[in-house]
């Protein structure tokens, strides 16, 4: 097993990597519309791409992984799609923790999408390390992030949360994680594109 994981942190563009993974994201895509089924039902069609930041972070992800398959690169969409899987992983891990620190109680429903959005920004982690990439890139990035943080916070657009109270940690924690993961990329980026 710590063979597997090492030759996976390595190079994780492997297809016997890449195929369970795209499958997966798939998957978890098709799971999270379904999951915001009704707020989706409730917000006019234009402004969908605004609500469903997970399973569109997936999806990206996995769009992101079938351009790989293919031999092609899009080095912008794919550090995009990593870098917002990170993103929307890690917010919510925070907002389910916080739930479950709240006194929520740690069901089954919560524990899967507490893992499964780990898993999202490990992945989107690991596949981002392999890109190179320049500040145009950083930028087109930083600004997707804000503008729908935008969307999310100032046209109440955000995911329905687990609990009453927590606008302002969902808030905080998308702000703080747009400017982090970009100010990130702008290290990490070593190549113009």
């Amino acid at each position: 097993m710590f063979s597997l994981w090492r030759d996976f942190w390595k190079d994780p563009r492997q297809s016997r990597f890449t195929v369970p993974l795209l499958v997966i994201n798939v998957l978890g895509s098709v799971y999270g519309y379904f999951w915001y089924r009704e707020q989706l039902a409730e917000t006019p069609f234009y402004l969908w791409p605004f609500v469903p930041d997970s399973p569109l972070s997936s999806t990206l992800f996995a769009a992101a992984l079938l351009l790989h398959l293919s031999g092609a690169t899009r080095t912008l969409f794919q550090v995009l799609a990593c870098t917002v899987s990170i993103k929307y992983g890690i917010w919510a891990v925070i907002m389910i923790t916080n739930y479950w620190f709240s006194g929520g109680p740690v069901a089954p429903t919560e524990t899967m999408l507490w893992l499964s959005h780990l898993g999202m920004a490990a992945e989107g982690a690991i596949f981002l390390k392999t890109y190179r990439f320049g500040i145009q890139v950083v930028m087109i990035t930083g600004a997707w992030m804000l503008v729908n943080d935008l969307m999310d916070y100032g046209a109440g657009l955000h995911p329905y949360l687990f609990m009453a109270g927590q606008d302002i940690l969902a808030m905080v924690a998308a702000l703080a994680l747009t400017a982090l993961l970009t100010a990130g990329l702008s290290h990490l980026g070593r190549s113009d594109v």
